[in-house]
């Protein structure tokens, strides 16, 4: 919904203490997927604007480092002028947010490359990020699906290369703060955003294991975006990584 509840002060302390207890860090949101700051519809463009800013001050009040974005979709336009809406709109819900003194970064995440789709390539990616560095912290989420089912090999291990040195040349390695990783129930190239249990898709296992011991990535966090068919889905995956590492 539009509408999100505020974060209360006692609810932020909890979390601090319950990530400070546990070692969890760092702490990653998801943005809304309502939230459409490329949109050609100003209703909804407007919405967005303040259901995001909503969002990084709820990330800020929890102590969060990274609040991930997917930047929308710019039906209706060019892309270079939804990229140019995208960054008007997400500077205007971060202007004036106090983040000066935190490890904050907005994260704009890879998309599976659908028609009008922001955010399919990894040179729109860095687009957006440079067009945002004037105004906030920003970096990037990549994520293996999107990565795969957008047309990047990361299979053949001359093609994860190629990849790797894309990311490198677009992004830079240290730009890119998360990997969302997973499996895909889709080919590579077809723009479907299916995701897969670790493994068990048309990327498979050894991907993952060049990624999760790239030093490249040595300061990037790692989550599992999979399936949840039964209630131990989520364990069995993080524990597929780690068993990689």
């Amino acid at each position: 919904m539009w509408r999100a509840s505020k974060v209360s002060a006692a609810q932020a302390e909890q979390t601090r203490a319950a990530r400070a207890k546990l070692d969890v860090g760092p702490l990653v949101i998801h943005t809304s997927y309502l939230v459409n700051v490329c949109s050609q519809t100003e209703e909804v463009r407007q919405k967005s604007i303040i259901a995001f800013r909503g969002e990084i001050e709820r990330a800020l009040a929890l102590g969060a480092e990274y609040l991930v974005l997917h930047p929308g979709s710019y039906r209706g336009m060019t892309r270079q002028q939804g990229l140019a809406l995208a960054a008007e709109s997400i500077a205007q819900a971060i202007d004036g947010l106090p983040w000066q003194d935190t490890t904050f970064h907005i994260l704009i995440e890879n998309t599976a490359g659908a028609e009008f789709s922001l955010g399919g390539s990894f040179d729109q990616v860095a687009e957006l990020i440079e067009r945002l560095r004037p105004h906030a912290p920003v970096g990037a989420c990549l994520d293996t699906c999107h990565t795969h089912v957008a047309g990047y090999d990361l299979v053949s291990e001359t093609g994860y290369q190629e990849t790797m040195r894309q990311i490198a040349q677009t992004l830079g390695a240290e730009t890119v703060r998360v990997w969302h990783c997973n499996d895909a129930k889709a080919a590579r190239g077809s723009k479907l955003d299916r995701h897969e249990h670790i493994g068990q898709g048309t990327i498979g296992i050894e991907p993952f294991r060049r990624l999760l011991n790239n030093p490249e990535f040595i300061h990037a966090a790692f989550i599992a975006e999979t399936p949840v068919d039964a209630p131990s889905d989520e364990e069995r995956n993080v524990h597929a990584l780690l068993a990689l590492l």
